[in-house]
């Protein structure tokens, strides 16, 4: 194993987490340390030892500080190769004394994006030489220690320590393959943010960028490995949640509380819904969250066994002493009262999740799904409909009551695998049917559901996430007793489905848009 032993030392970071503390530790063992900007400033200031780069390479920063590093004294010393003749004539030919460490990390662009600066400050905070180096010292890992992150300063050290002052091979390979996932993730946010301000949705070359957040146990299955990476966004939502008690979140425990907070984020008034297999088996919305489980509950209690419960208000002590007479896996809430807390106490394997906030529902983001080959991208599902985009196609005219509920099982159907019939009365679910071949069979499952929970004979509305191609579904959903209709229609037999609802003088209103959700 071969090391290489730290004579010199460039230390130029944005987040300067531990920084003064690990540039003593180096100080102490004799290395000379080189620096700029603010970075300096702060090691000086804790009374470090510290060289201007621009003492170093005997050419000022100019531009505003856009070129201070961008000399050859500089990527000579990175890039040099130690045991290369050529190279070391060079370096003394031109009076480069070789950098054994960088230490840098990268002007916060995204955060700058995140806080909504203007576009010129978001320019400014493209970093331009702090990427050179590091691919620079990246590329000549075989004698130079790159360092992109305050997260490694630990081992850093402890090589040290272990090697006598140097760094192991290992460690210098282990970090330079860090150093290029650091600046290809900086360079993916840089180039879809631009791709953005121009409405560029499809652009010739895109790439993907995650933070890693957890190894989880496994995936899907014990078979298949899995892990979660952060995108950058801190999108409200399970990925960025505090997890306040309970067991490690699973593969499936992340993928069903993803769909069920999405879904809640949806309605403004107190709303609950319970998941399975990320697909609800029970939504309703009250005036108060404890009506809402109650009612969310109702609708299929023998799935909701085992299921993840999401909330859209502070979760309160008597919502939560409703929660725990059934057993949950996983729930989600912008936030849990105190008391709620203690009880929760009380069932410490059930996971708590709290956000801080809800999601906006109508923020343009994209969908990635990897095929064979590829990946298939599109933008998440954030169609919304309004009473005033509703188009009554059937000789009645929906009722207020039922307006009100066929736009809440529209907005439950955008959640629910295709094919999806939904029967929703009084802000509540009361059937769904979801995931099969043919929408008849889901909206047969949907009733039959509906008959197991008691709910059958409440004269429901029915919502298709799709129009339907012929009139036996829409049949189906009369038989189980609805009175309108809620479907995106389009279809070439629209008229065969609209005079079927005039025969059962059902009010029917088409919305043209579809929300397909495989």
């Amino acid at each position: 194993m071969t090391v290489t032993h730290i004579k010199r030392a460039l230390l130029s970071v944005s987040d300067k987490t531990g920084l003064t503390d690990f540039a003593q530790e180096l100080a102490d063992e004799g290395v000379e340390i080189l620096s700029t900007g603010g970075t300096a400033k702060a090691l000086k200031e804790a009374g470090i030892n510290v060289k201007d780069v621009s003492d170093h390479t005997g050419f000022p920063e100019i531009m505003g500080g856009r070129v201070k590093t961008l000399h050859p004294k500089i990527h000579g010393g990175l890039l040099g190769k130690r045991e290369d003749q050529n190279h070391n004539k060079a370096m003394q030919d031109h009076d480069i004394a070789p950098i054994d460490m960088l230490v840098v990390n990268l002007y916060p662009f995204r955060e700058t994006v995140a806080g909504g600066a203007d576009f010129a400050t978001c320019i400014e905070n493209i970093d331009i030489g702090g990427p050179a180096m590091i691919r620079a010292a990246a590329k000549n890992f075989e004698d130079v220690t790159v360092v992109t992150s305050s997260s490694d300063y630990k081992d850093i050290l402890k090589d040290m320590s272990k090697n006598n002052g140097g760094i192991s091979r290992d460690l210098r390979q282990k970090l330079s393959a860090k150093a290029y996932a650091h600046t290809a993730s900086y360079d993916s946010a840089i180039s879809n943010w631009m791709a953005q301000q121009m409405d560029d949705y499809t652009p010739h070359q895109i790439s993907f960028s995650g933070q890693l957040k957890q190894v989880l146990r496994y995936g899907e299955n014990p078979h298949q490995s899995a892990s979660l990476y952060l995108d950058g966004s801190n999108r409200a939502g399970v990925a960025t949640a505090k997890q306040v008690q309970g067991k490690e979140l699973s593969y499936n425990n992340l993928n069903d509380t993803d769909a069920a907070y999405e879904l809640v984020s949806e309605f403004e008034a107190p709303t609950v819904a319970i998941i399975k297999h990320a697909n609800p088996c029970g939504v309703a919305s009250a005036d108060t969250l404890e009506d809402a489980y109650k009612k969310a509950l109702a609708c299929d209690p023998v799935s909701a066994f085992g299921g993840i419960i999401a909330v859209n208000r502070p979760l309160n002590a008597a919502t939560t002493e409703l929660i725990l007479k059934t057993f949950c896996e996983v729930v989600i809430a912008p936030s849990i009262e105190a008391p709620a807390l203690t009880l929760f106490e009380a069932k410490d394997k059930i996971r708590v999740l709290t956000t801080g906030e809800m999601p906006d529902p109508s923020s343009k983001r994209q969908i990635i799904k990897s095929i064979s080959g590829g990946y298939l991208i599109q933008d998440a599902d954030n169609g919304h409909i309004t009473v005033n985009d509703l188009k009554v196609v059937s000789d009645r005219e929906p009722t207020e009551d039922e307006l009100r509920d066929l736009l809440f099982a529209f907005s439950i159907a955008k959640h629910v695998k295709s094919n999806t019939i939904v029967y929703a009365k009084d802000g509540a679910t009361v059937g769904i049917g979801a995931g099969q071949m043919s929408r008849i069979d889901s909206a047969k499952i949907a009733a039959s559901k509906m008959k197991e929970a008691g709910l059958d004979g409440l004269n429901p509305v029915v919502a298709s996430d799709a129009f339907f191609p012929f009139a036996d579904g829409l049949l189906a959903a009369a038989d189980a007793g609805v009175t309108a209709v809620i479907q995106p229609g389009g279809s070439i037999r629209d008229q065969d489905v609209i005079d079927a609802a005039n025969d059962r003088g059902l009010a029917m209103v088409f919305t043209g848009m579809r929300h397909f959700k495989h």
